[in-house]
């Protein structure tokens, strides 16, 4: 599973401390996701930081 950051990023920081394996903050203070696949723990940790994010800014991308 991939996951993606979309344009109503606030920035808040909230995945990048939940699942810093995944998601990380960007020179312009938004959240970016790692462009590969997440599986595993990292998988479950991300899942919980798309829940959290207080926008729903967070997707996951299935192929």
């Amino acid at each position: 599973m991939k996951f993606h950051v979309n344009s109503d990023c606030i920035g808040c920081g909230l995945c990048a401390n939940t699942c810093p394996e995944v998601f990380s903050m960007t020179d312009a203070g938004t959240a970016v996701a790692a462009p590969g696949d997440v599986d595993g723990l990292d998988e479950s940790a991300a899942k919980e930081a798309m829940q959290g994010c207080p926008v729903s800014a967070i997707e996951s991308v299935t192929e």
